[in-house]
């Protein structure tokens, strides 16, 4: 019935749809399995991409040639660069988006893709052989052969929903979860854990009153995520925002004796930065009043998604307690909130890869590894789908580093730190967040695309072209200079001091409060340089960045190329660590375990001292 496969992928959601769209497109014959083909891309928790360093990881997998970037922003009703305030390092795009057209969109991109074949069934087994992955068995017992397989399940692996004091098996709301695959990895020697995830009410947007609430509008100017030719958004849906209350809570507490999470029900730990409304009362009881966003789900529905009210309490308490939200009295419910554990793998079992120690040819991504977010599940999936390739191939693997992308760091804290909570990515876990920003990810990765067969020529021509575009602005800006008279009215608007004599308009641009946009006008030769050299806002918002933080990037580029050195001091993967004594006892075990690939791997990992480093390297001769 089946042909073999070069990759199977096991699951729809982002991870699935990265994985299998990168595999594809570099040549792999590849097959989707998922439970329902209705819900491919489905974004199963809140209508929105990106955020604070999520942002940054949409551009980067746009960057590498994944879709989800595309697909945001044909799919967009909002769009906001959040922390404008801070540097652009802190930058981050987000964007709401039309969950319905989401799904749609993903599907018929993945279905104009070459090379992408679909089948709807459950995988229950993997067809393993000599400690090397074969294919996979599904449901109705079907034998499909392949060279390589990569598991994306998502929140489906033994998945149990609970509301109140009901449990019922579910990989999703109304969805059957998947069994199988756990207790077959865990028979082979791999470790299995719970985790937890929740989501809040639906509810119906006619219901609300929004006069009493704040309008959140997206940005004046709204960007996108796409590197490619994909249109920013001309109208724009507004959020609200509206808070919770003392009367809330109090109706909430009714229902804590039913709660799941406080009875023990639940004993996968949930995510420490998204936790649920009941959490948040009890964590923070100081506080008499929570934020709450109030989301629309997409242009042509009233289904409102309620952010920050994510709860598994009992129907009824959710909806006394919504009932006195202002603006909410009048609510209607379209679905309860819920919570839902499922079984992951602690990622420490995965090579950098994301290919698994155990089984060749198997890869993991997404929540199976510990991750909570569609941006980190999508971002694992284009990894593991290139990686699955390169494999079979026989071709080294992709592997990015700290320093070149928040999907370098992403892989490297899962497979070298583990998680125990679901993993989200946030900007302060980059070392090296100055260099990667959101408005260079494209700078940073896409030659690395190009030369992988993603990025088309076209793509990477237009890149070059930014950047020959960038540089020559750049150095006018170095060489030009400006008088008193031009920028003085300018400089006194913004509160800067006025300048004296003539000066370089670099210098002017390093002043924190200055803008080179807003500046623009006031200067004649830069102005009708940016106009005949035909730069964006985009290009000339880079070239702005680049002398403001100069010194900044500069230095931090510095730090990273000296412990870039660490990197290439390799640990073979049967280095006996048991027999060196002058490594304490935490070291030898971890290490061990691990299995580093390099010394700078191995310094980062959790109980890994200094001096256990210089004992491996005085072994090493270094």
């Amino acid at each position: 019935m089946f042909e073999k496969y070069d990759v199977i992928v096991v699951g729809g959601g982002h991870a699935g749809c990265e994985a299998a769209a990168a595999a594809a497109n570099m040549g792999s014959k590849v097959l989707l399995v998922t439970m329902n083909m209705a819900t491919i891309g489905q974004m199963s928790c809140n209508p929105a991409m990106g955020g604070i360093a999520k942002g940054q990881i949409v551009r980067e997998i746009d960057a590498m040639g994944g879709y989800s970037g595309i697909v945001s922003d044909k799919t967009a009703i909002q769009f906001k660069m959040l922390n404008r305030s801070k540097g652009p390092a802190m930058w981050s795009p987000r964007a709401q988006n039309d969950r319905m057209r989401f799904a749609e969109e993903w599907r018929l991109m993945l279905e104009r893709t070459p090379n992408v074949d679909f089948f709807q069934d459950m995988v229950k087994e993997l067809i393993i052989e000599n400690d090397t992955v074969k294919g996979v068995i599904t449901g109705l017992g079907l034998s499909i052969r392949s060279q390589s397989v990569i598991l994306t399940n998502g929140t489906f692996l033994n998945g149990l929903i609970h509301i109140g004091t009901k449990n019922f098996g579910g990989g999703r709301s109304a969805e059957s979860a998947a069994f199988g695959i756990t207790e077959q990895l865990t028979s082979l020697g791999f470790r299995s854990g719970r985790m937890k995830t929740g989501t809040p009410p639906r509810v119906d947007g006619r219901s609300l009153d929004y006069s009493v609430m704040i309008e959140q509008p997206g940005d004046e100017n709204p960007q996108k995520f796409s590197y490619s030719n994909t249109e920013t958004l001309k109208k724009q849906l507004s959020c609200w925002m509206t808070y919770t209350s003392e009367s809330v809570h109090d109706e909430l507490r009714k229902g804590f004796d039913r709660s799941p999470m406080f009875s023990g029900r639940i004993q996968g730990l949930g995510p420490r930065y998204c936790p649920s409304i009941e959490d948040k009362i009890e964590r923070f009881a100081d506080k008499d009043k929570h934020q709450l966003f109030i989301e629309p789900e997409g242009w042509n529905t009233v289904e409102v998604y309620v952010n920050g009210f994510s709860t598994s309490l009992p129907e009824e308490v959710q909806m006394e307690a919504l009932r006195k939200i202002k603006g909410f009295e009048k609510v209607k419910m379209f679905r309860p909130g819920y919570a839902i554990e499922y079984d992951y793998f602690p990622p420490q079992q995965l090579q950098l890869s994301l290919e698994t120690k155990a089984i060749k040819n198997l890869f993991f991504a997404g929540q199976i590894n510990g991750t909570t977010g569609y941006e980190e599940a999508a971002g694992q999936g284009i990894i593991a789908g290139i990686n699955a390739h390169l494999l079979i191939k026989n071709e080294a693997p992709l592997i990015l580093k700290r320093s070149e992308a928040y999907l370098g760091v992403l892989i490297d804290d899962l497979v070298t730190k583990g998680t125990e909570e679901p993993y989200r990515m946030f900007t302060s876990r980059a070392e090296y967040r100055i260099l990667l920003r959101q408005d260079n990810a494209d700078f940073r990765l896409t030659e690395k695309s190009f030369n992988l067969g993603l990025a088309s020529q076209d793509r990477m021509n237009a890149v070059e072209e930014k950047y020959i575009k960038v540089d020559s602005f750049l150095k006018e800006l170095k060489k030009q200079s400006v008088e008193p008279n031009e920028v003085n009215e300018y400089l006194n608007n913004v509160g800067s001091s006025p300048i004296h004599q003539k000066l370089k308009i670099n210098g002017l641009i390093s002043r924190p409060s200055v803008s080179l946009p807003d500046m623009l006008p006031y200067i004649k030769g830069i102005k009708d340089f940016v106009e005949t050299k035909f730069l964006n806002s985009e290009e000339v918002e880079e070239a702005e960045i680049l002398i403001k933080y100069e010194g900044y990037i500069q230095k931090e580029q510095e730090v990273a190329n000296k412990l870039l050195r660490l990197e290439h001091i390799e640990l073979h993967s049967n280095f006996d660590y048991a027999s060196l004594q002058s490594l304490s006892s935490e070291a030898r075990q971890k290490l061990s375990a691990i299995k580093p690939k390099n010394i700078g791997q191995a310094s980062r990992i959790s109980g890994i001292s200094p001096s256990d480093i210089s004992v491996l390297m005085v072994y090493l001769g270094r």
